[in-house]
């Protein structure tokens, strides 16, 4: 026996079966940004000027961590963004550009970031 409204039924209205992907990525992104950003604060407290923030970054570990704090970042931001849009924007059309903005968005900041790493750890 089914609590479901015959007609929701046959038009296959329910559970997209999808969110559960998006609600654990989500909580990864989180928790990982958790020890990242901790990490990232006491290290940049510690910095006194430019030349040493450049030296920080040249060196590989704190290059890598620094990416992973950015891709965090950018991804996190983009899931979140992504909820609120789904559930606060109600036309259609305004919804879709208003995500393919945010994933474009989200993806080239994140690539102008690494970009930046990059050059700084390759002394360009």
């Amino acid at each position: 026996m089914s609590l479901r409204h015959p007609l929701a039924r046959v038009r296959g209205l329910g559970s997209a079966k999808e969110g559960t992907g998006h609600w654990v990525a989500q909580r990864i992104t989180a928790v990982a940004l958790m020890p990242l950003a901790v990490w990232f604060l006491v290290c940049a407290f510690g910095l006194g000027s430019y030349a040493d923030a450049r030296a920080f970054l040249a060196q590989p570990l704190n290059a890598v961590l620094t990416a992973a704090l950015v891709f965090c970042i950018f991804h996190h931001a983009q899931l979140g963004l992504q909820v609120v849009i789904e559930d606060y924007v109600h036309l259609r059309w305004l919804e879709i550009v208003l995500q393919v903005v945010v994933k474009f968005t989200a993806f080239l900041a994140g690539l102008a970031s690494l970009l930046a790493i990059v050059r700084i750890v390759l002394g360009t």
